[in-house]
């Protein structure tokens, strides 16, 4: 099967942030009212901070001028009420949108959660785990972020700065436009700015999902790590990893840095000069002191509103990329889920000329199946044979439309899989895999997944952990309700194995792939595995991978598979005797000595059975 690629989503470039931003509109609809109001809100709070220069300008040119003192104390009575007011409109500002935005970004990861368990195999296939972790959990709190600060604030502060300037050119038109010389050069800094961190931005987010990658690979194959004394190489890579995502970064920091440095010293270079000229009136009683007050303040109070222009657009570009990163899956199509509810006949399972091979094979390479044609009756339990990599577990895959074959047909009871509903594949095909794997969940909560939409009540599951020899379960600690940790790596493997075969029998599934489900255990637990599954085999159809003599027993008929297709059908007996491919997988040939003799011992007693 192909590698899992770091990260398949497309090269990074430029692209529109408003475009991007505006694909979050489904999602920020349903509280637009409340995202409206703690916008009156902010822009109430930001007139409060500009009306105070207004009350200082009165008391300058009234109370200060004429010695009042109680004039004085009321000016500054009402400077405190402002800053109250402004303090307190700020804080219910951010009540408004804090509940609804934590439901914003719990909606948008269950949609990706959602979408991600209805993307076929292929799609996991492609995409490294840790790339699909950063875009549920960093990249959501990105955009939870630009929702709660810079969406609403790109529209205050834009509010303010043009409430601010019609009150600084009421005041005095001259100052106002020496203030308003740095707007050009602002504007096309900004352009820059952006266009440059936002490829920096999203490289830096791609980088840290490759990250992720490393980190869980390693928590997960801690065992090989330090079985085979790898944590240098592994931490080699960690650090290579870290230090490409720390280079990207300081190159977001430099650049917000930089533009920082400009977006303050332009307004302050023109505030300077914006005294100079004001002072220069006063002495010449064009200006009465008072104004050139209120003036110089209200420019202060816009400082902030102008100087989080660079902060803004950072964010801003932040939340556009991780919004690409977001819709890059959820725009992936769905596996198609629709189809008819075919009438099912009692044919068992056929494939007719079945080809496949997965979407990412180089071109001019030959299918990895080439036409398999195979008939399995109803009741009837078939092996499948074949050596390493000539199909057998894509085979597998196939039936229940893990992926969907390239060429041919497959049929169960005479209903194409392809014209079923995906989900009704799955209830008619149960499936155990080589390679188990276990939820961090109890032992019922494992077993009890494979009982389909009917679910399973201890009965069943005590039927299925039958089956499948899993006494080891009543001397756990918790017996039924014991975790068995993530991976299910607190269990050894055969263990593991057996709770993957009593998930797939739990449901008395009318159709049934194991996938050498046995491979893990014991010659002793083999045997009484086995003997119980002979049982559950009688009542289904079923399609066994067999490695191992030992396994053929459990089959009415044996199919050999070669070069991507069927080669031969028949009983063991039949195989043996007129094919020389068969005899030579089935007499071990390869194994150390121990495996080999007992395989040919296997091999010895189901000749003989099969003569009885």
């Amino acid at each position: 099967m192909p590698a899992a690629a770091p990260d398949p989503a497309p090269p990074v470039r430029s692209r529109s942030a408003t475009r991007s931003l505006l694909r979050l509109g489904p999602y920020v609809r349903p509280i637009r009212a409340r995202l409206g109001i703690s916008a009156v809100v902010a822009v109430a709070a930001s007139l409060m901070a500009l009306l105070i220069p207004l009350v200082l300008k009165w008391m300058v040119d009234g109370p200060v001028t004429d010695h009042d003192p109680n004039g004085v104390w009321l000016g500054g009575g009402l400077v405190l009420l402002l800053g109250l007011l402004e303090a307190g409109l700020f804080g219910l500002r951010r009540w408004l949108v804090a509940r609804p935005l934590a439901g914003v970004e719990a909606r948008m990861r269950s949609d990706l959660y959602r979408h991600l368990q209805r993307l076929p195999v292929e799609f996991h296939d492609r995409w490294a785990s840790g790339q699909l972790l950063s875009r549920a959990t960093m990249d959501l709190q990105i955009l939870r972020l630009f929702m709660a600060f810079p969406l609403v604030f790109l529209v205050v502060n834009a509010a303010t700065v043009l409430i601010g300037f019609a009150i600084l050119f009421a005041q005095s038109w001259l100052l106002g436009l020496v203030l308003l010389v740095p707007v050009v050069p602002l504007m096309i800094l900004c352009s820059y700015f952006e266009t440059h961190y936002a490829l920096a931005a999203r490289k830096a987010q791609d980088q840290a999902g490759d990250l992720a990658t490393v980190i869980e690979e390693s928590v997960l194959g801690i065992r090989i790590i330090k079985a085979f004394g790898r944590h240098r190489s592994q931490a080699r890579s960690f650090r290579n990893q870290a230090q490409g995502l720390w280079g990207t970064e300081m190159r977001k920091a430099r650049l917000l840095s930089d533009i920082w440095a400009v977006i303050m010293t332009l307004p302050e270079l023109a505030i300077g000069a914006a005294l100079v000229v004001g002072v220069l009136q006063v002495s010449d009683d064009k200006l009465s002191a008072g104004t050139l007050v209120a003036f110089l303040s209200t420019a202060m109070a816009l400082r902030w509103p102008v100087e989080s222009i660079g902060f803004l657009l950072a964010m801003s570009n932040e939340a556009a990329t991780a919004a690409d990163r977001y819709f890059e899956v959820l725009d992936t199509p769905e596996a198609d889920t629709d189809g008819r509810q075919a009438a099912l006949r009692g044919d068992g399972v056929r494939l007719a000329g079945v080809r496949f091979r997965y979407p990412d094979a180089p071109a001019g390479t030959p299918d990895l199946l080439t036409g398999v044609d195979l008939h399995i009756h109803p009741g009837e339990t078939m092996a499948l044979v074949g050596a390493t990599g000539c199909g057998k577990t894509t085979l597998t895959a196939l039936l229940p439309r893990l992926h969907d074959a390239t060429g041919g047909r497959i049929t169960l009871d005479g209903a194409d899989i392809a014209e079923l509903p995906v989900g009704r594949v799955r209830e008619l095909v149960a499936v155990a895999f080589e390679e188990p794997t276990l939820f961090s969940a109890s032992v019922r909560e494992n077993v009890a997944m494979g009982a389909g939409p009917g679910g399973a009540d201890d009965a069943d599951v005590r039927r299925a952990l039958d089956i499948a020899q899993c006494d080891f379960v009543d001397r756990l600690p918790d017996g039924l309700d014991t975790q068995v940790g993530e991976q299910g790596l607190s269990l050894s493997g055969g263990q593991r194995q057996r709770l993957a075969l009593a998930r797939a029998v739990v449901g008395r599934p009318p159709f049934l792939v194991l996938d050498d489900p046995l491979s893990a255990l014991d010659v002793h637990t083999e045997a009484l595995v086995e003997g119980a599954l002979r049982e559950v085999l009688q009542h289904t159809t079923a399609l066994v991978v067999a490695h191992r003599p030992s396994t053929v027993l459990l089959a009415d008929r044996v199919a050999l598979m070669s070069d991507g297709r069927i080669t031969a059908v028949g009983t063991h007996t039949e195989l043996l005797r007129d094919s020389a491919e068969y005899r030579h997988l089935m007499s071990g040939t390869g194994q150390d000595d121990g495996s080999r003799d007992h395989d040919r011992h296997e091999t010895a007693d189901l000749e003989r059975s099969d003569a009885r």
